[in-house]
């Protein structure tokens, strides 16, 4: 008979001989998903043994983790912002930074509804988890919600994902296509909000372990064909040219990328915008950019 707090300890121990990164507080949220419990629950928990069924269970995670598999996938969800996001390795672990994104299309989506006292239409292309989308959607009522991939896999997550945001998923619509062309005609020229975080990283990047677990597809992006050194911009482009033809004269289109990309997507943003506002990450690094107001040709 061995008890929660025996076992966890065991583990993170385990993982910490390992090198494993975060080993105790990863051991914590396996115990946690095997049993269900976390907050007080979870600290009732730790002086009652385990089952057979429960520790076959936790043991299974803790090698998945040893074996370098991200904490998030291992244990199948991660919070984002006020959301608990079932994920897997069809899409990409939801990152802070990307929470920082999900904020500042939601002070658009606000500003608009200021503007035009009516509901906004807000577009995630490359939605992935659903995470930005199923953000505004919960913490905007008068938001009408797109969410769009390309990945049929990514789209089965988004989609169980709505679920868990409760009356608030009857106002988000998903769809399946490349960019803009998962929209319905019928949106040309009515989005308030387009965001995305989208591939940006260059073919030659060098990425950590851990992101070498999450889906090629959602990460790595072809160079632009604009002729510019910064790698991994092609799909930055592609949304900066198109979203004007998608958005209301008052819209804006937030876009995150990476530190080394914000000067020269800031500067192909100026030319088809009025205004464009860099936005810092949490360590104060350019993370992405919100482009309000587009130019019409």
């Amino acid at each position: 008979m061995v008890t929660w707090r025996e076992l966890t300890a065991e583990a993170a121990a385990q993982l910490g001989r390992a090198d494993v990164p975060d080993a105790e507080l990863s051991a914590r949220h396996i115990g946690q998903r095997a049993t269900g419990a976390d907050g007080a629950d979870w600290l009732e928990m730790l002086d009652q043994h385990a089952t057979q069924r429960h520790v076959a269970a936790f043991d299974a995670m803790v090698a998945r983790r040893h074996a370098g598999e991200p904490l998030q996938y291992v244990i199948g969800r991660w919070g984002f912002r006020h959301l608990d996001l079932f994920i897997d390795r069809r899409v990409l672990i939801p990152r802070p930074e990307t929470e920082i994104v999900a904020g500042h299309a939601i002070d658009e989506v606000r500003r608009l509804t200021a503007a035009t006292a009516s509901r906004v239409t807000v577009v995630d292309l490359g939605t992935g988890s659903g995470a930005i989308g199923l953000s505004i959607a919960m913490e905007h009522e008068a938001s009408e919600v797109w969410l769009t991939d390309r990945s049929a896999d990514a789209i089965a997550v988004a989609r169980a994902n709505i679920a868990g945001i409760g009356r608030a998923g009857s106002r988000v619509r998903v769809s399946e296509g490349d960019w803009f062309d998962a929209l319905p005609p019928s949106l040309r020229g009515r989005v308030g909000v387009v965001v995305s975080n989208p591939p940006y990283v260059g073919d030659d990047d060098e990425i950590d372990s851990q992101i070498a677990w999450e889906p090629r597809s959602a990460l790595f992006a072809p160079d632009s064909a604009s002729g510019h050194a910064v790698p991994g911009t092609a799909h930055l482009e592609h949304l900066i040219t198109h979203g004007p033809d998608w958005l209301l004269d008052e819209g804006a289109i937030v876009l995150e990328m990476a530190p080394k990309q914000i000067d020269v997507v800031a500067e192909q943003a100026a030319a088809r915008f009025a205004a464009v506002e860099k936005i810092k990450d949490l360590t104060g690094r350019g993370r992405a950019i919100v482009a309000r107001f587009p130019l019409r040709s």
